[in-house]
C-alpha cells in the first residue's frame, strides 16, 4: 500500500494549504478550499478529515488519467491535480512545489512528479488531517 499523509498547515479565509507526504517523506505543497465547521459550500469548502482509498482513472473534465479520492462524504469527483489558487479548485487537492500566501506555484512540474509515482499502484490510501 502506498501511504500518502497530507497534513493541512495553513488556513486562511481563501484557501488551505498543506504538505503532502509519501510514504513519511516531503513531496510539494498542497491548496485546498477552506475548511469550514457546518454545512459544506459547494466548490467553496475542503473534504472532511479522514483517510481515503485512492485510484487512478479516466476524468472526463480534465480527458486524462488522475488519481481520484473515493468515497468522501458529502463530495464527489474529489480529484488530485494542478493548479494554484482557490479558483481553481472546487474540493479537490492542487499541488505545488512552492507556496504562497492563498497561492502555490510550480504546479504541473509537482503534479507530474507526484503522478509518475502513483500511476501504476493499484493500492493507494490518503490521510487527510487538520495540524492546527
Amino acid at each position: 500500500t502506498m501511504k500518502l499523509q497530507l497534513n493541512r498547515r495553513w488556513f486562511t479565509n481563501r484557501s488551505t494549504i498543506g504538505e503532502l507526504l509519501i510514504d513519511d517523506v516531503f513531496e510539494c505543497y498542497t491548496l485546498e478550499d477552506v475548511v469550514r465547521e457546518g454545512p459544506k459550500v459547494f466548490a467553496y469548502t475542503a473534504i472532511p478529515e479522514g483517510t481515503y482509498k485512492v485510484i487512478v482513472n479516466m476524468s472526463n473534465r480534465f480527458k486524462r488519467l488522475l488519481p481520484l479520492l473515493l468515497d468522501v462524504p458529502g463530495f464527489s469527483g474529489i480529484r488530485i491535480h494542478s493548479g494554484n489558487t482557490d479558483e481553481d479548485t472546487e474540493g479537490c487537492i492542487l499541488l505545488g512545489r512552492v507556496k504562497g500566501k492563498d497561492i502555490i506555484y510550480n504546479s504541473k512540474v509537482a503534479f507530474n512528479q507526484f503522478f509518475d509515482k502513483v500511476k501504476d499502484f493499484k493500492d493507494i490510501e490518503i490521510n487527510v488531517t487538520d495540524c492546527r
